[in-house]
């Protein structure tokens, strides 16, 4: 009476091991129809941050609102970045004179007022010359005294530095700016120019625009309240391509390849849905990677990617599904 327990638990092993061997307890089947395998829609989500920070204007989407590409979620207050585009525009202003007026040089007035002024300080030095050689052969003589000689030689050397510095400025006043300064200039119109760009940015980055088509699964903030860049603002899902995450045992492995058309069907839905495997991934999984026995290689399961053509509301992210590929067994029998 024994040895009934114990052949009942062997006979209980014997079926665990060819249900295993079948895959009745994994996650795929092979069957005459083909090959059967089982996973899961994937689970595809953005979330949605705005890149500036301030007060919530305008929140356009509700939880559950299918979105599509760039329509509006939600906006900031654009107030304080217009503000700041007003100041930079008048910067570009105020740079964009400046390197016009370098470049332009000076206006021909300013010319003929330098020249003028050479032209005084000339005059000034004939008069200090004609000063100084009058006085000059009266100094022996006493008649002239040593204090008014120096003052003369004195007035002679201000009025000869006075005509070399008038000179010097008819002469830049003729040739215009330094290169280095247009060049100078052409910098700071460029850099002004650069900040208007980057307010530019920030001010289309007050709006919240949907990267993608999809449907909106969370919502965390409302009018009027202040968000900081980089905060979580919304969760969209996106469903579209569809795409279901499977696995496949590695003996069958060599019965499938990309491309091959399947059947997804999902509990309690009718509908057979039409896919196609699109990618088979290149690592088994599950196992340790180093396999030397043969035994051991038949428990490696390797993941695939199956693309849904005609998906629905009836297909939802998360949801287990089945998979067959039909054409599995011809395949493997070719």
């Amino acid at each position: 009476m024994k040895r009934l327990p114990l052949v009942i638990l062997a006979a209980l092993v014997v079926l665990a091991v060819v249900a295993f061997a079948t895959g009745g307890f994994g996650l795929w089947r092979a069957d005459d129809d083909g090959l059967t395998l089982y996973g899961n829609v994937d689970i595809r989500e953005v979330d949605m941050a705005f890149e500036v920070g301030g007060r919530i204007d305008e929140v356009a989407v509700e939880e559950g609102e299918r979105v599509a590409k760039g329509d509006l979620l939600a906006a900031v207050d654009p107030a304080r970045n217009r503000d700041r585009l007003a100041q930079a525009e008048a910067q570009i202003a105020q740079a964009e004179a400046q390197l016009a007026r370098l470049r332009n040089g000076n206006r021909p007035q300013d010319v003929a007022q330098a020249r003028a002024r050479v032209a005084a300080a000339e005059a000034a030095l004939a008069n200090a010359r004609a000063a100084y050689t009058r006085r000059e052969p009266l100094v022996e003589t006493g008649a002239v005294s040593r204090n008014v000689w120096d003052q003369t030689r004195a007035e002679l050397r201000r009025a000869e530095a006075q005509v070399a510095e008038a000179s010097q400025a008819a002469s830049l006043a003729s040739a215009g700016a330094r290169s280095e300064d247009i060049a100078a200039a052409e910098a700071q119109v460029n850099a002004a120019r650069a900040q208007r760009a980057a307010i530019n940015t920030d001010l289309g980055d007050t709006r919240l625009e949907a990267p993608v088509d999809g449907t909106v699964v969370t919502r965390v903030i409302e009018p009027g309240s202040l968000v900081q860049p980089g905060t979580t603002a919304f969760t969209i899902a996106i469903d579209r391509p569809l795409r279901v995450r499977a696995y496949v045992a590695e003996p069958d492995l060599s019965r499938i390849q990309p491309g091959m058309k399947v059947v997804v069907r999902a509990d309690g839905n009718p509908k057979a849905y039409q896919g196609a495997i699109g990618y088979i991934s290149p690592r088994a999984e599950f196992t340790p990677k180093s396999v030397e026995t043969e035994d051991l290689r038949t428990d490696l399961v390797y993941q695939l990617r199956i693309v849904v053509s005609d998906p629905d509301e009836g297909l939802r992210q998360g949801q287990p599904v089945t998979v067959s590929v039909p054409q599995a067994r011809a395949a493997a029998e070719g």
